[in-house]
């Protein structure tokens, strides 16, 4: 039912994510309804591999527990973790946090690991297989967002690595062999202690707020543990019912600057309670899809298809220096995000996707009018211009407004046409609409709502209100 949302985590076929030539099927675009509205409530979803693929994740399990079980109990000092913003692109091997009480065994393609005693290392059996097929179930899973977001095929494909590797080439994408908690590694540890509603005490690792930086992640474990925020703040726990076959699958920070804030990234923590009375700890498979050292992360693609870009998001950021600096979490979430994907047909048979406005509550203080004008006119563009764009087969390009305030008053100008043939309002430049100062926004939301000033009053003697008041301090 529309609008009704998900109770719980949305469950899709890796194989109906596949996209085929042609129109998509019906299952394809059933697939992405489901994994967009997953990604929208609860910034995760579950992925279901075929039984082959998953006998390879649980056999990857089982050889990761027998290493780490074999590992010393004190790591050497050149194993410990630094962290090092810098190291990116090139971690890989043993590595261990005592002070977060996890080892981590990094496969990245292109390089070989060496033990401080210059022999070469024996990694967990199966790991090139495990690579692949996560590998390209996030580039697949990536796609499936693009095409929910309008955007054309692979868009994402410039800022990924070269499939396959080319010569002396190293991955940016890692696959990330983790055990928490392993009862005879000893260090340090430092936890956090969290009361559940029923009484019982939790433990938490201590990275409270952790959002990997990453495009898409997609992780399998032998434990549940793995909590992350839904859109109401509250932690789930994502992993607690998976079947042998399921994984989870979760975007990342790279992904939020990519799509200018659409794709929020998961906030995640990770349970570690009664894991000590286990003798091997949680084990976990991560592969963690990044964009390529030496490109850029930009919107370009998203403006391309009609969706406002805010000024934080207007210039291209250098991946190395993405990667190098430190994001703080608050600041990462004061926008107004999607908070629910649905799909509606149109008359030629494929879905278009549309934000739906979030609903006032009690609780929720109004949105100050110049905000409730910018989303109003974001919905008016993707529910009425969009979809009469799509009936006529018009690719929608919008202009600069410098530019467009002198084009508006000429016939020969070069969106003369395109203003014409979707009813765009006379005296409006033809900019998206994110960006039309608020008395064009207006204007632009009663050519194609007529009566929408009559239904909102309020917002509206507020914004003319704040403009006059704008206008005398001028």
């Amino acid at each position: 039912m529309a609008g009704s949302g998900l109770p719980s985590l949305g469950r899709v076929k890796l194989a109906d994510l596949v996209p085929s030539e042609g129109l998509p099927s019906d299952s394809y675009k059933l697939s992405v309804s489901t994994l967009s509205q997953s990604l929208a409530q609860y910034s995760a979803a579950i992925i279901q591999f075929s039984v082959s693929d998953g006998a390879l994740l649980r056999s990857g399990l089982d050889s990761a527990r027998l290493y780490f079980h074999q590992r010393a109990s004190y790591p050497a000092p050149d194993m410990a973790h630094t962290n090092d913003p810098h190291d990116w692109c090139r971690t890989s091997g043993y590595n261990a946090d005592p002070q977060l009480w996890l080892e981590t065994y990094d496969y990245r393609p292109g390089i070989t690991p060496i033990e401080p005693n210059n022999m070469m290392e024996f990694p967990p059996a199966g790991l090139p297989d495990i690579f692949s097929l996560l590998g390209k179930a996030a580039r697949d899973i990536l796609d499936a967002i693009s095409f929910y977001l309008n955007l054309r095929s692979s868009p994402f494909r410039d800022i990924l690595d070269n499939v396959p590797l080319r010569n002396r080439e190293i991955s940016s994408s890692v696959l990330s062999v983790c055990c928490h908690a392993r009862p005879s590694f000893q260090g340090a540890q430092h936890h956090n202690f969290t009361t559940q509603e029923d009484g019982q005490l939790v433990m938490f690792s201590d990275h409270e707020h952790q959002v990997d930086k990453t495009l898409i992640s997609v992780v399998k474990s032998d434990k549940p543990g793995l909590h992350i925020k839904d859109f109401q703040g509250r932690w789930v726990l994502v992993d607690e019912d998976l079947g042998p076959q399921e994984a989870i699958v979760y975007p990342g920070l790279a992904l939020y600057q990519a799509t200018a804030g659409y794709v929020n990234p998961a906030l995640q923590r990770t349970e570690i309670t009664n894991i000590q009375n286990n003798l091997f700890g949680r084990c976990s498979l991560a592969l963690k899809l990044m964009p390529k050292s030496g490109t850029s992360l930009s919107c370009s693609e998203m403006r391309a298809a009609g969706h406002g870009v805010e000024p934080q998001f207007q210039l291209p950021v250098l991946v190395d220096n993405f990667m190098q600096r430190s994001h703080p979490i608050d600041q990462l979430f004061n926008r107004q995000s999607i908070q629910s994907f649905n799909f509606h047909p149109t008359p030629d048979g494929s879905m278009k996707p549309m934000m739906r406005r979030r609903k006032n509550d009690s609780k929720s203080k109004p949105l100050p009018p110049s905000k409730r004008l910018r989303l109003e006119a974001q919905r008016v563009l993707k529910e009425r211009v969009q979809d009469i764009a799509d009936k006529k087969g018009i690719k929608l390009r919008f202009c600069p407004l410098k530019d467009c305030e002198s084009h508006i008053q000429t016939l020969d100008s070069p969106c003369a046409n395109i203003r014409m043939e979707i009813g765009w309002p006379h005296g409006v430049p033809f900019v998206h609409p994110h960006d039309l100062p608020n008395k064009a926004k207006i204007g632009f939301l009663e050519a194609y709502e007529p009566g929408w000033s009559a239904t909102n009053d309020m917002e509206l003697g507020l914004t003319e209100s704040g403009q006059a008041s704008q206008s005398a301090l001028g």
